[in-house]
């Protein structure tokens, strides 16, 4: 009984003894697992990283799951795996004997079990990371056909409008040279065309009576001497009829001067009797004459029918832009009955503010614009008022147009262009020639492909010339004329390159 106690507390030593050297054999095999799956991880990443940028996002979605199968499938089942030979070895070595033995070195293979689950979910995680940065980061860019270096490209380089020589000819693009030209400062002010008063007539009948006919038609182009109206008036009978007694007297007075003349001469009458009659003939040519005035101050004829026919006629070439008058109606002397204007000559009429007043003087030139249609015309200031109006606070100034065309119609409202200085630049374009392209104003280059649009800097512009201070050297063709034509050719390539 006593040896047999002996030898199971020697029995208890020795598995104590080796109770450590299994522990420790049992963490050799997780710490190899470890290892093996840390490696699976590192090449995985480095997989990804490595891979070219057409699929990256499918290589790290692969990376992912397969980090994941790989930190948690087969890592535990060969963590499982060696445990189980592990602790099947002690079994066969021990016989089962040491259960508390098995139960600590089942302890430590749980703990590092925990460890490497640990390890392998950080391994997973970086995995997760890789990929998804290459899946929407690289990916996104190459799936669009624009990455970094392409975004780079395009700002570095402007990309050309390609057109041949036959399609600029058919959008009717001119071509012109950067160079030096004058630039004039304006100021500009608001306006209306108005009539040339010195042109412009409000044609009254001079004296009283019954309309019998109105020939003329308002709007109608008349010249001078052409009949307006016929007007019945005792005023002009009366006249006409006091200029046919004064042509009789004055008959008469020139027939005794005659026979008194011949007397005197042949000595029978005295020379006394003479000097009468030519007395009365004098006097009945000044009477005749005085009728006549009277006639032609209130326009009408000596002779032409009736006595009382009054014919109203146009002092000059002009439209009727007014007219006042009916058949059958009673007018007065002072009636305006038309209103006549020489619509050839136009003035601009300008409010100009006190500030401005020493800009504007006689002689200067200006530049009239109409603002309901594209059209200008050159001009001179004509006049310049003295005095300020009480209510608007302006100066009323007036700019002389010719109007050989009509175009200029009195009311339009305009905008007058007053140059108050020039200035030598250095390199100019063609106004119409700076176009808006890209939220920046540009102008196209002609180049071997068709066009570039350069962008630019500019200056002062007068609305014919327009200064560039940057982009542009002098001598370089750009489209000058119809510059809108290549710049929607641009827009058609953008919308078409970002899609």
């Amino acid at each position: 009984m006593t040896n047999f106690n002996e030898q199971e507390q020697a029995q208890q030593r020795q598995d104590r003894q080796d109770a450590p050297q299994r522990r420790g054999g049992l963490g050799r095999k997780q710490a190899i697992a470890i290892a093996v799956l840390i490696a699976i991880g590192i090449g995985g990443g480095a997989a990804i990283l490595l891979s070219g940028p057409a699929s990256p996002a499918k290589g790290g979605e692969h990376g992912e799951h397969g980090g994941k199968d790989d930190g948690h499938g087969h890592g535990k089942e060969d963590a499982h795996a060696d445990k189980g030979k592990d602790a099947h070895a002690d079994k066969e070595a021990h016989g089962g004997k040491d259960t508390h033995a098995e139960k600590e070195g089942a302890g430590h293979a749980h703990d590092d079990h925990d460890d490497h689950a640990k390890e392998s979910g950080q391994a997973k995680s970086e995995g997760q990371t890789e990929g998804k940065g290459d899946a929407h980061g690289e990916g996104k860019d190459d799936g669009h056909g624009h990455g970094e270096g392409a975004g780079k490209k395009e700002a570095g380089a402007a990309e050309a409008i390609a057109m041949t020589e036959a399609q600029i000819k058919a959008a009717a693009i001119v071509l012109d040279s950067a160079g030096p030209a004058l630039i004039r400062t304006t100021t500009q002010l608001p306006g209306e065309i108005g009539f040339d008063e010195d042109r412009t007539a409000h044609v009254v009948p001079r004296v009283t009576g019954v309309v019998e006919a109105v020939p003329a038609v308002l709007g109608q182009a008349v010249r001078k001497g052409d009949l307006l109206a016929v007007i019945a008036s005792a005023q002009v009978s009366d006249q006409r009829s006091e200029l046919l007694a004064a042509q009789k007297r004055l008959q008469l007075a020139r027939t005794t001067h005659e026979r008194e003349q011949r007397l005197w001469e042949e000595k029978i009458s005295p020379r006394q009797d003479v000097d009468v009659a030519e007395q009365a003939l004098r006097e009945a040519e000044i009477a005749v004459a005085n009728v006549r005035q009277k006639l032609q101050a209130v326009g009408a004829l000596p002779g032409g029918g009736a006595l009382n026919r009054y014919e109203l006629r146009a002092p000059f070439d002009g439209t009727v832009v007014e007219k006042h008058i009916a058949l059958g109606e009673q007018v007065k002397e002072d009636a305006s009955v038309f209103v006549l204007s020489d619509l050839r000559t136009v003035w601009a009429r300008v409010d100009v503010p006190a500030g401005d007043l020493p800009k504007v003087r006689v002689g200067e030139r200006a530049v009239v614009k109409a603002t309901a249609f594209e059209q200008s015309i050159a001009g001179t200031i004509a006049y310049v008022g003295p005095l300020i109006g009480g209510q608007s606070r302006t100066a009323q100034a007036r700019v002389a147009l010719p109007n050989p065309e009509r175009a200029w119609r009195p009311g339009l409202f305009v905008n007058v262009d007053l140059v108050t200085g020039e200035a030598q630049a250095p390199v100019t374009v063609a106004a119409d020639a700076v176009q808006t392209f890209e939220d920046r104003p540009v102008v196209f280059v002609r180049t071997a492909e068709g066009f570039v649009a350069q962008p630019v800097r500019t200056g002062r512009s007068d609305g014919r010339r327009t200064e560039v201070l940057q982009g542009l050297k002098p001598g370089a063709r750009y489209a000058a004329r119809n510059a809108f034509v290549i710049k929607s050719e641009a827009g058609k390539g953008s919308a078409t390159h970002s899609h």
